[in-house]
């Protein structure tokens, strides 16, 4: 008989806290949470405290079940944020791609044109999404077509190619032209993320990519080929084990791809394909596919810090989410779609959504992050935004087109996220009055991609709840 020994055992994995103040060991957390009892016998797949912060995993499912979760699935199935222009068909900037997958399950089915509302087509191509920046696009074509009759060809394209830089050197991921002929629209709704059947070295190739040359990580530390088999050093020592005396930056980049990886395979185990026949699709969870995942015993410990880091990418996204309120919330900001009335409707929902994660009693603190010596911090930092831009291009190689999609608009989301929230000096110089130019801004492609990629790392706390009724039952 099938053990499965995530009750009780995992708890220990979470009671860890680090009691150095070193910069190796800083606190990411503002103030601690209050622990909240423990949930109902057979429920506590995981609990207690996370590395790196004071944080109580308790509060977080609590916060994200009941208070979180239902407004943001409700908002994320309007039509302004269920609608996401994307680039499938870029070549992999890296190898050759050895093929696309040939599973019915992996294709995307694009909008047709007329089930895109006009107000998303006609202006979705606009850099900034709202009135105000729309009129300070205006007034800046205004001003470039002052001195373009003293200016050459390639004087002008090189003040459009100007613009275009200062708007890249902020982003932490690579943004797809929408101007493209290969840019489509897709209905995220009727493209769920879930298991496509897209495994196997092409897709362990993706990911060992990302570890092995984007993650900070020592080449000295080999990654196994498989992502589920568990690493066990000469040492004795688990593939984690290089992370104890990185600085804190290195530690927080490695853990928030991990987290990402974790939340993507809680999908896939959670909307896992249980049954194809003539008469229908079957989908729901796989508790075989979860445990071998994140079963301590099966991962060599590994699976406990997997779902760890999962709590810590919530906790990222949702500080970017209260960040981005003063710019969300100005009058001028419309979440157009040309329908007016649920416009207004729909932006009431995402303002009641941003307060209610103002609201959480326990914030990620990111100044703790690149705090040391300037010149070091800059290019510190200046390394991480890179790195992170290279993650981003790297999901154009992934072989299933559902993958790839989700795989590109969650990566952009987190780019969005790190975004914002080394951004808070432009935020907070952000003018009262409608008429200054904005010091931060958004691109309707990013807020998309933000909302929804926050969507997916909620879905996935959801889920474990789901995933911890189901092991309870488990004789």
């Amino acid at each position: 008989m099938k053990r499965y020994v995530f009750l009780g055992v995992l708890s220990m994995y979470y009671l860890q806290v680090s009691s150095s103040s070193s910069a190796a060991h800083g606190c990411f957390c503002q103030k601690r949470c209050l622990m909240r009892p423990k949930h109902q016998p057979g429920a506590n797949l995981v609990t207690g405290s996370l590395d790196d912060c004071a944080c109580d995993v308790e509060t977080i499912d609590a916060f994200n079940n009941e208070r979180l979760f239902p407004k943001l699935q409700k908002l994320l199935e309007s039509d302004y944020f269920r609608f996401y222009k994307v680039n499938l068909n870029k070549p992999c900037p890296f190898w050759t791609d050895s093929g696309l997958c040939g599973q019915k399950n992996c294709a995307v089915i694009p909008c047709p044109p007329n089930e895109v509302p006009e107000g998303i087509k006609t202006n979705g191509h606009h850099n900034k999404y709202s009135a105000e920046a729309n009129n300070q696009e205006c007034e800046k074509a205004e001003t470039l077509g002052a001195v373009d009759s003293s200016l050459s060809k390639e004087t002008r394209q090189a003040l459009l190619e100007w613009n275009k830089h200062d708007d890249e050197a902020e982003r932490f991921c690579v943004i797809d032209d929408e101007e493209s002929p290969d840019s489509q629209y897709v209905d995220l709704l009727l493209n769920p993320e879930r298991f496509t059947g897209y495994k196997g070295p092409e897709a362990w190739q993706i990911w060992n990519s990302i570890y092995e040359e984007n993650c900070f990580k020592p080449y000295t530390v080999k990654r196994p080929l498989n992502p589920l088999a568990s690493y066990s050093g000469t040492d004795g020592k688990t593939f984690y084990s290089w992370l104890d005396g990185q600085c804190v930056e290195k530690r927080a980049f490695f853990r928030l791809v991990s987290g990402l990886h974790s939340s993507i395979n809680i999908h896939l185990s959670a909307r896992y394909l249980l049954d194809d026949n003539w008469f229908q699709k079957k989908w729901g969870h796989n508790v075989s596919e979860f445990q071998q995942r994140f079963d301590a015993q099966l991962t060599n410990g590994e699976g406990p810090k997997r779902l760890r880091n999962l709590y810590f990418l919530y906790l990222i996204e949702l500080r970017a989410l209260a960040k981005v309120l003063p710019l969300l919330q100005r009058p001028s900001f419309q979440l157009y779609t040309g329908q007016p009335t649920q416009d207004r409707q729909h932006k009431r929902v995402l303002l009641e959504l941003l307060q209610v994660a103002k609201s959480f009693p326990l914030h990620f603190d990111e100044t703790s992050l690149f705090a040391g010596n300037k010149e070091e911090a800059a290019n510190l930092k200046e390394d991480f935004r890179l790195t992170f831009r290279n993650i981003s291009r790297i999901m154009d190689c992934v072989g299933c087109f559902k993958c790839r999609l989700w795989g590109k608009l969650q990566t952009q989301g987190l780019g969005t996220a790190l975004k914002i929230l080394f951004s808070e000096r432009q935020i907070e110089a952000l003018p009262k009055s409608g008429s200054a130019r904005l010091t931060f801004q958004l691109s309707r492609q990013e807020i998309v991609s933000l909302l929804n990629a926050f969507g997916r790392i909620s879905t996935s706390i959801r889920e474990l709840e789901n995933f911890r009724s189901l092991l309870s039952k488990v004789r």
